[in-house]
């Protein structure tokens, strides 16, 4: 009990000492051990490496979990050392719901199979997205929060410790000027005068005292010296790996850019495809208002199309009119259903045109030597 008593009686001296001399530092009472530029520039370059990664860190928690219960949830389940449970992404949700729908509305009208196939590619886009928030976390947060709750705290404490170490640096500094300076004045002005021998007793005396003082003050001053010396190079390694994080933290940044790569380049493929399957009959209402929601409604055969004259004439008699051809820009890939159907290609250009009888939903279009059908919703029309 007594030795902890005096333990606690020795910190809390150093403690006061340390805040005695922080505060006449600020007063401009006291002078300070100023850190060499090159640590000083680590120290800087750290400060901004945390506070970055911080911001970085905090915003693609956002970006993958925008909503702020969730990001309660999975914290607690992370500090709890649990693992957190999969979570239903949106697209799914809505996928689920739709398939719901279909049932309801009749799973054989154009609506309820619209539904269905909606709802799969919804599904697929879910399913793509709970793949790219596990790939994105594993491969690009959980490296960033490594960093913010193991190196940088280390860091911080031994940044700590050296602010501690220098503070107690500075104090043996200023207790051995206060010694050399009273011992000084003891030396200069003692009393020979025999008609009091008793003073000049006193102040022989007195400089011994302030003699001995020095000699405490300048061992506690190595002292201090040599543990400051060895906490600021144990900082400075710290802080030099700091390049290593940023070594780690931009392969970390490569791969997160091929997840979000991998990821929607998937959602552009399902959406691709999606399209392709919807537009077998595009604007297949158009012409008849009238038609209710979930009734059957057959699609247009070929014989009854606009198009079957088209589809009846041979493609190698089919002619470009001398005026009205267009230039066109192909938006999405196309694979052609049939022989009278040309096939497209993204951002290929073709020369398009009319032909008297098919339906309006429909062009014929020329690439080199290839010529058929091309659906409207796939052309951006350019001239």
């Amino acid at each position: 009990m007594d030795f902890n008593v005096k333990k606690l009686a020795s910190g809390a001296g150093v403690f006061f000492t340390r805040a005695v001399q922080f505060t006449e530092e600020k007063l401009g009472q006291a002078e300070k051990t100023e850190l060499d530029s090159q640590l000083e520039n680590l120290l800087a370059r750290g400060d901004t490496t945390k506070n970055w990664t911080e911001r970085i860190f905090r915003q693609t928690e956002i970006l993958l979990q925008p909503n702020p219960s969730a990001r309660i949830e999975e914290f607690l389940y992370e500090k709890l050392d649990k693992k957190v449970p999969s979570r239903i992404t949106n697209g799914e949700i809505l996928g689920h719901y739709m398939h719901e729908a279909a049932r309801d509305f009749g799973a054989g009208g154009p609506y309820g199979s619209t539904l269905i196939k909606v709802g799969e590619c919804q599904k697929r886009l879910g399913g793509a997205e709970r793949e790219f928030l596990q790939t994105a976390t594993l491969t690009f947060l959980t490296p960033l929060r490594n960093f913010l709750e193991g190196d940088w705290r280390t860091i911080s404490r031994e940044r700590r410790l050296l602010e501690n170490r220098r503070l107690d640096l500075d104090a043996c500094k200023a207790r051995l000027k206060k010694a050399k300076t009273a011992e000084a004045k003891a030396a200069a002005t003692p009393d020979f005068q025999e008609t009091r021998p008793r003073n000049y007793v006193l102040s022989a005396s007195a400089a011994a005292l302030w003699s001995e003082e020095v000699d405490k003050a300048e061992h506690e001053l190595r002292v201090a010296q040599v543990e400051f010396d060895r906490q600021k190079e144990v900082t400075r390694l710290l802080l030099e790996g700091i390049s290593s994080t940023h070594v780690n933290h931009l392969r970390c940044l490569h791969e997160f850019v091929e997840a979000q790569t991998i990821y929607y380049a998937q959602c552009h493929r399902y959406m691709q495809d999606l399209q392709k399957e919807l537009g077998r009959f595009p604007n297949m209402f158009a012409g008849n208002p009238s038609v209710s929601m979930g009734a059957s409604v057959t699609p247009p055969s070929v014989e009854d199309s606009p198009g079957a004259t088209v589809d009846m004439l041979k493609l190698e008699d089919v002619r470009a009119p001398a005026a009205g051809t267009r230039k066109a820009k192909v938006l999405y890939d196309y694979d052609a259903a049939d022989t009278s159907e040309l096939s497209l290609l993204a951002d290929e250009l073709i020369t398009v045109y009319t032909v008297p009888g098919m339906d309006p939903d429909w062009l014929m279009g020329e690439k080199g030597n290839q010529k058929g059908k091309v659906p409207v919703t796939y052309l951006e029309l350019l001239s």
